[in-house]
């Protein structure tokens, strides 16, 4: 099973005018979930402060699957799909919390930061090694059939 790496109920102020969770929105759960998959790998803030590192999203692709309504509780599950000595790979997974249905997936490209130069730089031994770990554990986790996708109309 995925980690959960963040979770809440949609906010009044996440509601549009068709009553649903905007789509800006769908994106700010993906960053906190982000923000929870660092405190996994040792990124939270005392490894920050410990590493004078944290991670940039490169790049992300966001797949809206289902609606969201006002209050209705959701989950972040997290899956590294995969790593080298700078960056993630990651997908994560927007579920309701009552029924699992999916209702968003992200996949993303994170770098590592040195924040006192600005550039990329590789993980610190000890973060290194829980992205390892992780890596590990979610070996044989099946991907989602959205990874990899690509926005493109069909030739004619």
């Amino acid at each position: 099973m995925l980690p959960v790496t963040y979770q809440t109920a949609v906010q009044p102020d996440w509601v549009d005018y068709n009553g649903h969770l905007r789509d800006a929105y769908y994106l700010l759960i993906c960053s906190f979930a982000t923000d929870g998959l660092m405190d996994l790998i040792g990124l939270d803030e005392a490894g920050r402060a410990r590493t004078g590192h944290t991670l940039y999203t490169l790049e992300c692709h966001l797949n809206f699957l289902a609606e969201v309504k006002l209050g209705v509780e959701v989950q972040v599950r997290t899956q590294l799909l995969g790593h080298d000595r700078k960056r993630l790979h990651i997908h994560h997974l927007i579920e309701r919390c009552d029924d699992g249905q999916i209702v968003a997936e992200s996949e993303q490209m994170l770098m590592n930061i040195d924040t006192a130069s600005g550039r990329s730089a590789p993980f610190d031994e000890q973060v290194a090694q829980q992205v390892q770990l992780l890596a590990m554990a979610q070996l044989h986790a099946p991907q989602s059939v959205n990874v990899g996708r690509v926005i493109g109309l069909p030739a004619t």
